[in-house]
């Protein structure tokens, strides 16, 4: 789920700033530009706990399929 923050950053322009924000670019702007601290701390952390549980159950998954995980 991670794009890359410097990739859409640098094309966003405000004709596709709609369609082209992405959550590490609205976390960037409610944090730095707005300085909504806790609240962009907040998205991150969910952000990563998304994540972290989509590896854990893709792992699992993997392991039932092939009898191969990451660990």
């Amino acid at each position: 789920m991670n794009v890359g923050f410097e990739k859409a950053f640098l094309l966003q322009t405000p004709v596709n700033l709609q369609y082209s924000e992405i959550i590490s670019t609205y976390v960037y702007k409610i944090g730095i530009q707005s300085a909504q601290f806790s609240y962009s701390a907040a998205i991150g952390l969910f952000n990563n706990i998304v994540n972290f549980i989509l590896l854990m159950l893709v792992n699992k998954i993997a392991k039932k399929i092939n009898g191969m995980s990451l660990w």
